[in-house]
């Protein structure tokens, strides 16, 4: 995989003459929608297809496999009609397989609301360990509201991915209430309530596992949602239902705010089968212009959580999405959230080109509305998903979350499976 940078007055057909990829290939891998019409700093994903090598004399397959960065197993694997026994002779043109760049093996999950349009998932779900579908509301008395599913789950069965129940306590209109988390937390009651519920629906609707996402949590409930989730651990396991909890991206055990102090990093570490960190946000929408996901501001997380949860119990959060800010930033003003792609059809529309913060690993760019108002866009690209998967490797990470995958973004997929071979459970 090589990730190209387009630079002013390039053109695609140029772009593929220079590694000797076909012009079609670019666009079906990229799924480019204006190969024609390329963006200055839009970035461009070349997945190198096999070579022709012509043997020179004195050359042996050993020679040539290391020449290419590959294996003489590769070589014989790419040619059928070369074996070890049998001699090479100057002249002879043989195939050449693409280098392995892998670096393992990933969980993959990805956040998916009962809305996202049946194609995109269809065309998501090969890349998926994990479908964790957003979500089931919990109600005081600990019911359950209700949402359309069913189509979701059974479409992840049929790709082999483990289709996750999510809980939440997102109130009516939007946004995490305390107060519900409070009587959840406290009435053992309505926990049981609540558990006999969810039991109910992992089994009638067939999910593989139970992902509890309950934020903003007062801090004086922090050892209440600790023996919350040891009595849903001790209920779900024994059916053989797994348990993943989404966690706020804390960098210290200590760091204070109603966001994260009950999160309690080492209990979810133990007891959780896996911890999905929301390592996004440091850009949002009623914030400053900034990346979305700062690979520094990240890996200071994955500092303090590897130290007190097992590396391969966490995924790393990464965002599918950017926001449009306009500046200067006016508190109480918001951005507006967009794709990844639709972040590059805009830079083209309004003739931006797009820049890269190396600090934060992320793109940028800036320009004027109608109006004459000064924008920021900060999104994600193929060298922003690079730098944040090869992360996740270099601290043995279990996997990686996105939220969420209802808009389709061809380059994610491309970089992850690139590096990665992508677990199934099913």
């Amino acid at each position: 995989m090589i990730i190209h940078v387009v630079k002013s007055g390039e053109s695609l057909y140029e772009i593929s003459k220079l590694y000797g990829v076909s012009y079609e290939k670019i666009i079906a891998d990229n799924e480019l929608t204006n190969p024609n019409d390329l963006v200055v700093g839009q970035t461009i994903v070349i997945l190198q297809a096999a070579r022709s090598h012509k043997i020179l004399p004195g050359q042996s397959l050993y020679m040539i496999a290391k020449m290419y960065g590959t294996t003489v197993s590769n070589l014989l694997a790419a040619n059928p009609n070369l074996n070890t026994a049998t001699p090479i002779y100057p002249g002879e043109v043989i195939i050449i397989p693409p280098s392995p760049q892998k670096l393992g093996s990933i969980e993959v999950n990805g956040y998916a609301l009962p809305s996202t349009d049946m194609d995109v998932l269809a065309k998501t779900l090969p890349n998926l360990t994990y479908l964790s579908i957003f979500s089931y509301q919990i109600l005081p008395n600990g019911t359950l509201k209700d949402i359309n599913d069913v189509p979701l789950i059974q479409a992840a069965r049929n790709a082999k991915v483990a289709p996750m129940m999510v809980i939440t306590n997102l109130k009516e209109g939007g946004g995490f209430d305390s107060d519900l988390a409070h009587i959840i937390l406290t009435d053992e009651n309505i926990q049981n309530t609540l558990l006999d519920n969810i039991i109910n629906t992992l089994k009638n609707k067939n999910y593989y596992g139970l992902d509890i996402d309950i934020e903003y949590v007062y801090p004086e409930d922090r050892e209440n949602y600790n023996n919350f989730l040891r009595k849903t651990v001790s209920k779900l396991k024994p059916l053989g239902y797994v348990v993943t909890t989404a966690l706020a991206p804390k960098n210290s055990g200590d760091l204070k705010g109603l966001l994260y102090e009950a999160h309690d990093y080492p209990v979810h570490g133990l007891l959780a089968n896996h911890v999905i960190l929301m390592t996004y946000e440091w850009g949002y929408t009623a914030g400053p212009a900034m990346a979305v996901a700062p690979i520094n501001q990240v890996k200071k997380i994955l500092d303090y959580a590897v130290t007190v949860i097992p590396s391969k119990k966490i995924f790393m959060g990464i965002p599918n999405y950017g926001y449009d800010w306009t500046l200067p930033f006016v508190k109480g003003t918001k951005a507006t959230a967009l794709g990844n792609v639709e972040a590059v059809d805009l830079a083209r529309k309004v003739f931006a080109s797009i820049q890269y913060d190396y600090t934060s690993q992320s793109p940028f760019f800036n320009y004027y509305d109608a109006n004459g108002k000064r924008h920021e866009v900060w999104f994600e690209d193929a060298r922003s998903m690079n730098a944040k998967l090869r992360t996740a490797s270099a601290y043995n990470l279990g996997g990686v979350s996105y939220w969420t995958i209802g808009k389709y973004f061809p380059q994610a997929w491309l970089v992850q499976n690139s590096l990665f071979d992508i677990k199934k459970l099913l």
